[in-house]
């Protein structure tokens, strides 16, 4: 069950931004290591807040600057963790912990990426995770999740690195997700979400 519980420990998502077409899987920038964010100024706020505006255009619960085009190290989020309660944030130039040895459990679940929309499939990654990195002012920042927020914060940091998560399956199941994709393609034109 959905609560209305939103966890903001390092203040709102920016607003005011302007909703861009999303960059799809092929496209260089979505498959190298993304610059990292050096200056805390009033262009990463735009961007930042461009991201959340696209991000919330598409229903996701997460994005990072490489979606939108943009070479650098960050990813704005709002998603749920199991108990249904929101997490909202910012991280710039991310950093993942996962668990190691017998505190490492995976969740095999169904994970999907606004630049290859409509299409899902398994995709086991562990159950917990701690994301830190820095704050829209450049303030430290630290987010923990598990279940669904454990999966947003591992692979909005893996596009940060230029990894796509069909880079963390089978090739069987990376034909079934492209399958998937083609099905709906008309449904997401190239200007997705933006048109």
């Amino acid at each position: 069950m959905a609560s209305d519980v939103v966890h903001a420990p390092y203040g709102p998502l920016p607003e005011g931004g302007t909703v861009r077409p999303m960059t799809r899987w092929g496209t260089p920038v979505m498959h190298r290591p993304q610059a990292h964010v050096t200056a805390y100024d009033e262009s990463l706020r735009a961007l930042v807040a461009d991201m959340t505006a696209t991000m919330y255009a598409a229903d996701g619960v997460g994005l990072a600057a490489c979606q939108v085009g943009v070479d650098l190290r960050v990813f704005v989020f709002d998603c749920p963790d199991d108990s249904g309660d929101r997490t909202v944030g910012v991280v710039c130039n991310p950093v993942v912990t996962l668990p190691e040895g017998k505190d490492r459990r995976l969740d095999e679940a169904e994970e999907g990426c606004l630049s290859f929309p409509g299409a899902f499939v398994d995709c086991a990654r562990p159950a917990t995770a701690r994301v830190t990195g820095t704050g829209l002012d450049g303030s430290p920042v630290t987010f923990d999740g598990e279940g669904l927020l454990a999966r947003c914060l591992q692979h909005e940091t893996d596009h940060t690195h230029g990894t796509v998560f069909a880079d963390r399956i089978s090739a069987k199941a990376r034909k079934k997700l492209a399958k998937a994709q083609e099905k709906v393609a008309d449904d997401f034109p190239p200007d997705w979400p933006a048109g």
